[in-house]
Parts: C-alpha cells; structure tokens; sequence
C-alpha cells in the first residue's frame, strides 16, 4: 500500500510499504477514506520528537471503512464507517476504566523507554516514534487498529467525512482545553495559537458559555478565522500581549488561559524566546515553553491554566513563583479522546459544530511531502489539510 514515511528532519516520502494485517483477535483494519497532517506531526517534520526511525508511517488523525475483523472484536463489523481516536487504548486498565484513557497502561510496548524520561508511560500513539509504541500511523491507504472494540466509534448515517474526521484528534483536543477551564458565566478565555486546535478551542469555549475568548496569534488567515468565531484577536507580533490582556479585563488577567502552541512557540524579540532557541539550538534544552510562561503571568489570580500544546521534555525559567503565590490550577493532557467521542458526536449531529470549517487544503497522499511543507510553513493560507488516500 501507499503511505507516508518519515526519513529524517523535513523528509517526508510517500512509499509502498506492506499492508497491515491482524495481529490480534481485537484489532480490525480500516481502509482509509480520509486522513489529517496534525500540527504534532510538524514537531515530527522538524526533527523534535526522538525515537523516529526512518520508514516510519506517520499520521493520528484517520477515518475509514472497516475491511476485516479481528474473532474477538463483536464490537465492530466489515462496512462500518469509523473514526479512529489517537489514542490507543485497552479498555480495561487501572486508567481506562476511569475514563483515562490516553493514560492507558497496557497499550504502549515500549513504556520502559519513556518511563526513563518522563517517570511513567502514556498510551501508545499511532504514527508517533517508538517512545510510544511505533505504532504505524494512518497517512495510509490501509490502517491496523490495535483495541478496535474500544476505540474506533461508529459514524451516523447522513455525516460526511470532514465533518467527523476531526473526532480522531483536534476537536477533542480543543474541546477538552476548554473544558478544563470549568466556564462559568460571564468568563474570559484567552487562547495561545489559532491553528487547528487553537480554532476548536475557540469554538468550543463559546459552546461551553464562554463570554469572551481572546485569541492571540500573528498569522493573518487564522486570526481571521478566530475573529469570525466571535474571539477578540491580538497580535503577538504587534504589542505586547500582557498589557493587551491586562487592557482588555481591568487589570485582573483572563479567567483562564489555554495554551495551544506548546514546543515550538514563536514570538516578539522577548529575552526568553531568544534564550529558548540558543539553548535548543546548543542542545541544552528540549522545548521552547515561552507561550506557557505568558499564559501565566496573564491568568487572574486562582485562574486556571489549560496545557494542549505538546511539550516533550525538561521546561526552562517557568515562573512558579507567580502560580504558587496566586493559587494558579493547571490541568493538561494527551487527550482521553474516547472519553469525548458521545458528547462531541451529539453536538455535530444536532448542528451545534461542523469541524470542517478549518480546511483549506485537500490532497492525495501523493501530494502529502508538498503538503506538510506548505503547512510547515504557512504557505498559501494553510491552516488544516485532510488527504484521501
């Protein structure tokens, strides 16, 4: 089958490798009808995230058609329509039957290697290095899905695939960001980055009873996307982004801040950033976390801080003494995206989302390299691309 395979730093190909077959009585197959380049899969592109191997099938965010059956999967049936979460996730686990899905204890093989870095193990990931499971990503004509009688969730008749496709990954992953800043009438959220997740969080702030979202970003399309949302836009290029916040709610800060960028944050000529990219470039840093420190100093005291974006390392120069003294809450995670995938379905049945509006680029998987490149690079006003294999 065709797919697309990472071969090192802006080195994506689309090659013939084997098709995926059964491995276990609870997996199924997809054939894939459509399929999504994530912004976690830049921070793949460049060269962030280790353990990536050459050959390596890239991609979280798929859907398809079920092709075979596992003996031990009764859940799901050859011709069912699915969206298949990022999350890889045994159903059965300490986490899983908590709702915890994405902290899955059985699902990633090589949990001992992440454990060195990061003290435990997350879920595996599909397409996402072999720190989380090596699994094969779904950029892919073919997909096999490990746990299929947990994940996969089934697609009503009458909704397409863009409408649903996003149920795999960025409109949990925004959803939940807003989620976790426990909305209450009247609130302010201010939101770091208007990518694909960043607009979903927008979006689903509102839905939550959000008065007022403020959404900080410097790319022309997607800050005009967040302004048709309903947010107020600021220019993180333009003025300083504290002072704006401070302006915009009489001093206090933002009832929560929700930070959608995460590793690879770009910014003003700010002393920190700058100290951020000399010491990745020197390796004597793993992350870029200037987005984070600003979502805390703009948080109204005993606010809440909502961490999406990815981080993979050791962060640097986090102000704790400013959340600590004003009794800040953090909440943040990979998203248990099973744990969303009945509420988030409903609310795109009954009309009240219809996650395609981020597309603005559709392509085959041949024209995928191109593709992640322009996305890369915020060419051509790209914010979203979905292939279809």
């Amino acid at each position: 089958m065709r797919a697309l395979t990472w071969h090192g730093k802006h080195d994506i190909r689309c090659d013939s490798v084997p098709d995926p077959q059964i491995q276990d009585g609870r997996d199924a197959i997809i054939k894939v009808t459509a399929c999504a380049i994530c912004g976690s899969d830049l921070h793949l592109y460049d060269g962030v995230m280790p353990e990536m191997r050459s050959g390596d099938v890239m991609g979280h965010e798929t859907m398809g058609e079920v092709v075979e059956v596992g003996k031990d999967n009764t859940k799901l049936k050859v011709g069912d329509r699915v969206v298949v979460p990022f999350t890889i996730s045994c159903g059965e686990c300490f986490f899983c039957k908590r709702g915890f899905y994405s902290g899955c204890e059985r699902s990633n093989p090589d949990r001992a290697k992440v454990t060195k870095l990061w003290g435990n193990s997350p879920a595996g990931l599909f397409g996402y290095s072999h720190l989380l499971g090596g699994y094969a990503g779904g950029q892919a004509e073919y997909l096999r899905v490990p746990y299929a009688d947990v994940g996969p969730i089934k697609v009503p008749a009458g909704l397409s695939d863009e409408q649903v496709l996003f149920l795999s990954d960025i409109f949990p992953t925004g959803y939940m960001a807003a989620d976790f800043c426990n909305i209450q009438s009247g609130d302010t959220i201010a939101i770091w980055g208007c990518g694909p997740v960043g607009q979903m969080a927008i979006r689903s702030a509102f839905l939550l009873g959000a008065e007022r979202v403020i959404a900080i970003d410097a790319v022309p399309e997607r800050m005009a996307l967040a302004e048709a949302a309903g947010a107020v836009i600021l220019d993180f290029m333009d003025k300083d982004v504290y002072d704006q916040i401070m302006e915009l709610t009489d001093g206090r800060g933002a009832d929560a801040c929700i930070d959608a960028v995460g590793t690879e944050a770009e910014a003003a000529a700010s002393w920190d950033s700058r100290l951020d990219r000399i010491k990745v470039a020197m390796f004597m840093g793993t992350d870029r976390p200037h987005v984070l420190r600003q979502a805390i100093q703009c948080c109204r005291n005993f606010g809440t801080v909502s961490i999406v974006g990815v981080y993979g390392g050791f962060l640097d120069k986090i102000p704790m003494g400013s959340a600590i003294n004003r009794g800040l809450t953090f909440k943040m995670a990979q998203t248990p995206v099973q744990h969303y995938l009945p509420i988030l379905m409903e609310r795109i049945e009954k009309g009240d989302i219809d996650p395609s509006f981020v597309i603005t680029h559709r392509g085959t998987l041949e024209d995928g390299p191109t593709l992640y490149k322009t996305f890369r690079d915020k060419q051509d006003g790209c914010i979203k691309v979905v292939l279809k294999p």
